[in-house]
């Protein structure tokens, strides 16, 4: 199988991965996932996709993550991940989708908006 990439975004996260056959590592920008993820709900969050369709330890997986925290870039790999696996195996698509695994969550930071301390906060009225 040759080297396939996806990308995926939450936030403003980005994740490239590169996904091919192997021994199920995965590595983010140099290091092993669960090194650069340290909580384990957000190793779960990576693996789901792959423990869905019975993947898990089937592909070798080098991801490439730029901006956003933690959580905002371990949702991006999902989604990736999740797309990357559509592209080898169409099959997947129905138990991905059911899961809401192949959606882009839309949901941004709302600008903060001038006169205003934050996007919806006011400062406090004073009548007189």
């Amino acid at each position: 199988m040759e080297v396939l990439n996806a990308l995926g975004r939450r936030k403003t996260a980005v994740a490239r991965i590169y996904l091919k056959d192997g021994d199920g590592k995965i590595t983010v920008n140099g290091k092993d996932f669960k090194e650069y993820f340290p909580i384990p709900t957000l190793h779960y969050v990576v693996e789901q996709p792959l423990m869905l369709t019975d993947n898990l330890g089937k592909y070798d997986i080098k991801v490439n993550l730029k901006g956003g925290g933690i959580n905002g870039q371990a949702e991006a790999l999902r989604l990736a991940i999740s797309r990357a696996l559509t592209q080898i195996n169409e099959e997947h698509r129905p138990v991905l989708k059911e899961n809401g695994l192949l959606k882009r969550d839309p949901r941004m930071v709302e600008r903060k908006k001038p006169g205003q301390p934050k996007a919806r906060k006011k400062f406090q009225f004073s009548k007189r």
